[in-house]
C-alpha cells in the first residue's frame, strides 16, 4: 500500500507532466527563498493530509519488516520524497515549489507515522490483524487496496455517478492533440456526434453496475456471508458520500446533491436489490459477477460523450485549487476498473 500511495503522490505532484523548462537556478533554491506571503487553509490542510497516509503506511511496513526505528524511518523517507517532488516542480511552469509545502508534508508524515506508534503501543494493529483474519479470507491485500482506492477515484468529476473508467472521450482528445496519424484516429470516436448520449435506462444500468463492482469485490474476499449486508451498506454509503463531496467541492455545499436524480436513484435501488440477492453466493461466483459488471459497465460508459457541463466542471479542477488532486483522482478513476478487472481475472483463474 505504501508503494501504491507513493506512485500516486508522484503523479499528483508532477501533474500535468508538460512544459518542462530550465530556470538556471538550483532545484533546491526554494529552500532559501522567503516564506510564501499568500497561502490558504485549504493548501495547509491538503499538504498535511496528503502525506499523513504515506507516513502511516511506511511505518506499518517498517513494523512488519522488523525495522529498528520504523516511525523515524517512515518520516525520513516521506520527507525525502516531498523534497524531491518540490525540487522537481522547479522545472514545471504550473507548479511552484515551496519550503512551506515541504514542512507541511513532513508534518503530515509525522502525524501518520505517530498514529502507527500510538496504535501499536495500545494494541490497535494487533486487533486489526485479528479483525482481518476474522472478516476476510487469506491473500486479500490486493482487494483491500482496490477497495481503499475506489472512493478516491470518485472524487474527480464524472459524467455518470460512480462511472469510473470512461476514458475514450478524453483519450481521443489527447491523441488528437498529439498528432496521431489519421489512419489510427479513424478507429476512435473523436467527435461528440460519433458518440451517442446515454439513455436514461443505460444510465440506470451504469450507476447500478458502478456500485455493484466494489460490493461484489468485497463479497469475494469476505470470510463470513452473514456479514455481507454490512459490507453492502458501507460501500454504497461511501459511494454516496464521496460523490456528494465531489459536487460540494466543485459547486458548493448547497449543490452537493445536485447529481441525485431519478436514473441515479433507480440505479442505486437496483444495486441494493442485486446486492441482497448476491448475499448467499460463493466467493468465486461473486468475483465472476464483479468481473462481468465491470466489463459491461465499461462497454456502456465509453461510447458516451463528455457533456459541456462536465467539461466546465473539469476546468475548475484542472486550473483551480484542485490541481493538487486533479492528477491523483483522475488517474485512479481511469485505471481502477481495468486494474480491478485484471485482479479479478487472476483471482478467478486460481484453483482454490
Amino acid at each position: 500500500m505504501a508503494l501504491v500511495y507513493t506512485v500516486l503522490i508522484v503523479y499528483a505532484s508532477l501533474h500535468p507532466f508538460s512544459g518542462w523548462r530550465e530556470q538556471g537556478l538550483s532545484p533546491l533554491a526554494f529552500l532559501a527563498a522567503p516564506w510564501p506571503r499568500y497561502w490558504t487553509w485549504f493548501d495547509v490542510i491538503s499538504n498535511v493530509l496528503g502525506y499523513a497516509p504515506l507516513g502511516f503506511f511506511l511505518a506499518v511496513g517498517g513494523l512488519r519488516q522488523g525495522f529498528r526505528w520504523p516511525v523515524l524511518s517512515a518520516v525520513v523517507l516521506a520527507a525525502c520524497l516531498s523534497l524531491t517532488m518540490e525540487a522537481t516542480q522547479s522545472f514545471l511552469p504550473v507548479r511552484v515549489p515551496s519550503q512551506l509545502d515541504w514542512c507541511l508534508n513532513t508534518a503530515g508524515a509525522v502525524l501518520g507515522a505517530g498514529g502507527v506508534w500510538l496504535l501499536n503501543n495500545r494494541g490497535g494493529l494487533e486487533r486489526w490483524r485479528q479483525f482481518r483474519h476474522q472478516w476476510f479470507v487469506e491473500d486479500t491485500r490486493g482487494a483491500l487496496v482496490l477497495l481503499a482506492m475506489w472512493p478516491l477515484g470518485l472524487l474527480f468529476p464524472l459524467e455518470v455517478p460512480l462511472g469510473l473508467g470512461q476514458v475514450v472521450a478524453r483519450a481521443s482528445e489527447a491523441l488528437s492533440d498529439w498528432g496521431l496519424p489519421v489512419e489510427l484516429m479513424a478507429w476512435l470516436p473523436t467527435s461528440a456526434a460519433e458518440r451517442s448520449a446515454l439513455a436514461p435506462l443505460t444510465e440506470v444500468l451504469c450507476v447500478a453496475l458502478g456500485a455493484l463492482a466494489p460490493v461484489l469485490l468485497l463479497y469475494a474476499v469476505m470470510r463470513n456471508q452473514v456479514r455481507r449486508p454490512l459490507g453492502l451498506a458501507l460501500v454504497l454509503l461511501a459511494g454516496l458520500a464521496v460523490t456528494a463531496l465531489s459536487q460540494a467541492l466543485s459547486f458548493g455545499p448547497a449543490r452537493a446533491w445536485g447529481w441525485w436524480h431519478a436514473p441515479v436513484a433507480w440505479g442505486f435501488g437496483l444495486a441494493v436489490g442485486v446486492g441482497v440477492l448476491a448475499w448467499l453466493l460463493p466467493p468465486r461466483a461473486c468475483a465472476v459477477l464483479a468481473l462481468l459488471a465491470l466489463a459491461v459497465n465499461l462497454t456502456l460508459l465509453n461510447p458516451a460523450p463528455t457533456s459541456a457541463y462536465l467539461a466546465h466542471n473539469l476546468q475548475t479542477w484542472e486550473q483551480g485549487r484542485f490541481i493538487r488532486f486533479n492528477g491523483l483522482a483522475e488517474w485512479i478513476g481511469w485505471i481502477w476498473p481495468f486494474v480491478t478487472l485484471f485482479y479479478l481475472a487472476i483471482r478467478v483463474s486460481k484453483r482454490n
